[in-house]
């Protein structure tokens, strides 16, 4: 019923908008005018499964395909945090930090397109809309303000181990299913380079000798 409701108050709002600009896109481009504004049905539903010859079970890839999701929304926040921290890094390790970051949130955002496109591969939807994305996800909202270093630097370790929990129960599940391209971009990618990149994080949060 909510969805619903948000549903509608969308499409009243983008309807305003087209009023307000008709004026803008009045007029004849022949056949070369781009088709603007056409509005389509949702032809496959979150959660739904297209039929793929990959020798694998409806079942399998469906359940597959939630677990990608819940990490690929994780995982979402994740990078947004990282790009956040990046800009608002601060200190007398400002510019080796502000770097690293920046580093970490590159290759999250491949592991994103790594894990949305095995979604794809195995018939489903993957999660894309940042408001669905702060739907499903259970990382911790941070304040929409600067917090200090360390603080932002535990957020960032609290995120990496919601992942990292998800990502080896769906390395189980999957193992116990036979998805094992899956499985395989769960251990080699996923899994490695989160263990990798909460090693580099957490070495700057002990005192030093």
């Amino acid at each position: 019923m909510a969805g619903q409701r948000r549903q509608a108050r969308g499409s009243a709002d983008t309807t305003k908008v087209r009023e307000r600009y008709q004026h803008l896109f009045e007029g004849d481009g022949g056949g070369s005018q781009p088709m603007l504004h056409e509005l389509g049905i949702e032809i496959q539903d979150f959660g739904a499964m297209r039929l793929l010859p990959i020798a694998l079970s409806n079942e399998v890839r469906a359940e597959s395909c939630q677990a990608l999701n819940r990490i690929l929304a994780d995982s979402q926040i994740l990078y947004s945090l990282y790009k956040k921290h990046h800009w608002l890094m601060r200190g007398l390790t400002f510019y080796q930090l502000h770097l690293l970051l920046d580093k970490h949130a590159e290759e999250q955002l491949e592991l994103i397109d790594m894990i949305a496109e095995r979604v794809q591969t195995l018939g489903g939807v993957a999660v894309g809309d940042p408001r669905h994305v702060a739907e499903i996800t259970t990382v911790p909202r941070p304040p929409n303000g600067a917090e200090e270093v360390f603080a932002m630097l535990s957020r960032l370790l609290e995120a990496h181990e919601i992942v990292i929990a998800k990502v080896r129960d769906a390395i189980e599940a999957t193992d116990r299913s036979g998805d094992a391209g899956t499985n395989d971009i769960l251990v080699s990618d996923v899994l490695r380079r989160n263990e990798l990149q909460v090693w580099f994080i957490a070495e700057h949060l002990v005192d030093q000798p």
